[in-house]
């Protein structure tokens, strides 16, 4: 079941937005944030414009990072719904057997409701104590809650991790499971890659790919108050519960991040709501609009995307059709078939790359474990030799070549990469990771029989750029 099957396509004018402000909305986030990667806009329960920027493309799933939890919000939905639990009940009693002996009277008024609303007392995000132990769920629980849970707004992973061993200890099932048959069945979602901590519990905070128009449909699904296709799938009850106002979480009318939580899902301005994730993962729910947005990206300032979609889409959705508009709405449609991520810019040969060609050089110790270093330009290819494996990724000029590889990743990982020269001396290599967010830049710079070796991520959770690392030919 494909896409298209479940949300048909419109015009935007049949559905009340110009094409041309969907086009003004695409030429932004290109000219202000170097793109997205994917974007579906849906008004009526109808498809209005979908777009990948290539190498990313619409089969592929997407790391969602935090937006996962709005997915763990609805399978506690589900156990509710299904009387397995209630928002009220105690974190501690389902856990006895990893309770401390002696639990503070913080804790042991936690419950399920200050996990989903990030209101567990807790005054430090506990995640990083969580992965370096092998029980996350007594981890979570050996921490200090300095606050009387319900009194102090933390975003907190961790805490979506318990709501994810909560469903997995009164049903018997990971979320992924679980969800299976109650959510990705009938909105015909592909069994989804979701990570587990060392006991086999999905994470819950992160850790789950989807591709974009799995969270196009679940978007519409809450917009239709968790209907789908005429059936009830979620309780309406729970839809409107969990994405309502339940929590403050700052004062700046300006911010989206401060317009009040609700189940594991953010308020927005202009009366929507949202599940996102790190550097640009969104499943944006109007419903005064009728309309859904699903994007995903890699870029810093999440922000920026909203701001842009609050001033190109959001006016321009009226309240009733507008006048056909066949020539904008091919000029969208062309536009949103050929996006494309610009691949590295430079030229395609220098003096330089006879003389380098093949030969390894051989890298100083350094904390990205890179022993050796090889550049073979007749092959147009890279081969990067770290403490476990050699690593060879074969790049295009002008273009991309895509390709598999672990270099700089836990698992192997779908890539495609492009090349060129910025001057005689130095060659930019581009990566980009199509199932993430990530799309770092490696720089070499050869001078003698020396390599420069640089590296410079998109995105990361820490600095973007590494130490450079040296290397020589011998």
């Amino acid at each position: 079941m494909t896409h298209m099957d479940l949300l048909p396509y419109s015009a935007p004018e049949a559905q009340g937005i110009a094409s041309t402000a969907i086009l003004a909305f695409v030429d932004a986030v290109e000219a202000e944030l170097g793109g997205l990667h994917s974007m579906i806009l849906l008004r009526h329960g109808r498809t209005l414009a979908q777009g990948w920027w290539w190498p990313y493309r619409a089969e592929c799933p997407h790391e969602l990072y935090s937006l996962t939890k709005s997915l763990t919000s609805t399978a506690v939905g589900f156990a509710v719904s299904e009387g397995r639990l209630t928002v009220d009940d105690l974190v501690l009693s389902f856990f006895p057997q990893d309770a401390p002996a002696d639990p503070s009277p913080n804790l042991a008024a936690m419950r399920v409701r200050h996990l989903l609303t990030m209101n567990t007392g807790q005054a430090q995000e506990p995640s990083g104590e969580l992965m370096s132990r092998p029980n996350w769920v007594r981890a979570f629980l050996e921490q200090p809650v300095e606050f009387e849970p319900g009194t102090h707004f933390l975003y907190n992973s961790a805490a979506s991790y318990m709501l994810s061993a909560i469903v997995q200890q009164v049903t018997g099932m990971t979320l992924v499971d679980y969800l299976q048959t109650r959510l990705f069945d009938p909105l015909g979602i592909e069994k989804p890659f979701w990570a587990t901590c060392p006991r086999g519990i999905n994470i819950g905070g992160w850790g789950l790919s989807l591709k974009t128009g799995d969270i196009a449909r679940f978007g519409q699904m809450l917009l239709q108050k968790g209907m789908w296709n005429g059936r009830q799938v979620l309780p309406e009850a729970w839809v409107t519960e969990a994405t309502a106002w339940q929590t403050p979480n700052g004062s700046d009318e300006n911010s989206d991040w401060a317009q009040g939580y609700g189940y594991q899902f953010w308020r927005c301005r202009h009366g929507a709501y949202r599940g996102d994730g790190a550097f640009g993962q969104f499943c944006l729910v109007m419903p005064e609009q009728d309309a859904v947005l699903a994007m995903t990206a890699g870029v810093g300032d999440m922000q920026k995307v909203l701001n842009l979609v609050w001033e190109h889409l959001l006016p321009a959705f009226e309240a009733r059709p507008l006048p056909p508009n066949l020539a904008a709405e091919e000029v969208l449609r062309h536009r949103l078939s050929t996006l494309m991520l610009p691949p590295v810019q430079g030229a395609s040969t220098s003096s330089t790359a006879a003389r380098v060609s093949g030969r390894p050089f051989m890298m100083e110790e350094n904390a990205q474990r890179i022993e050796t270093m090889t550049l073979d330009f007749d092959a147009n290819r890279l081969i990067v030799r770290d403490d476990h494996n050699a690593h060879v990724i074969a790049f295009g000029y002008g273009r991309w070549v895509e390709g598999i590889t672990a270099f700089d990743s836990t698992r192997p990982r779908l890539i495609a990469a492009s090349g060129a020269w910025a001057d005689e001396t130095t060659f930019v290599i581009g990566l980009c990771f199509y199932e993430t967010p990530f799309c770092p830049t490696l720089t070499c710079r050869f001078e003698g029989d020396c390599l420069s070796f640089a590296f410079k991520a998109n995105v990361a959770f820490g600095p973007l750029e590494r130490p450079p690392v040296m290397g020589k030919c011998g």
